[in-house]
């Protein structure tokens, strides 16, 4: 088989494949391909612990997602948790959620009666000590 006949034969797909991308590409709703990025930050460490990262807080249609980025890491703790501040002071009430992973990207729905506009930094928190391991300012 020829190489003229080879093209002739594969255009066909390729031109439905590109029609199928060009059509997505215009129709797909904006909230599908991204949420919008409310607030962000990097996470330092706080109280003698390792925690690094960046959190994104995003809106992702009617939901409010929380993301731990790729390089999040934590070095540990008995009972860390997830959530915000205001000038400085942790607001207990704000707990969302157990920290699922020491290390790696984390998504976590935020429950409908946190504000996040309320607040101007995320924690991560451990429960049982009642002590900040990392924060970063909202911005």
């Amino acid at each position: 088989m020829s190489f003229a006949t080879n093209i002739r034969k594969a255009a066909p797909a390729a031109a439905s494949a590109l029609a199928l991308g060009i059509m997505l590409a215009f129709t797909t709703p904006p909230s599908a391909m991204a949420g919008e990025i409310l607030k962000s930050g990097a996470i330092s460490g706080e109280n003698d612990h390792v925690t690094t990262g960046k959190v994104t807080i995003e809106k992702d249609g009617d939901r409010t997602l929380v993301v731990l980025g790729p390089n999040f890491s934590l070095d540990g703790a008995p009972d860390p948790q997830l959530g915000f501040a205001k000038d400085g002071k942790f607001d207990n009430g704000t707990l969302f959620a157990k920290l699922k992973n020491l290390n790696g990207r984390q998504v976590y729905e935020l429950p409908k009666n946190i504000v996040v506009a309320n607040y101007d930094q995320f924690v991560v928190w451990c429960k049982k000590f009642s002590v900040s391991l990392g924060s970063a300012k909202l911005n």
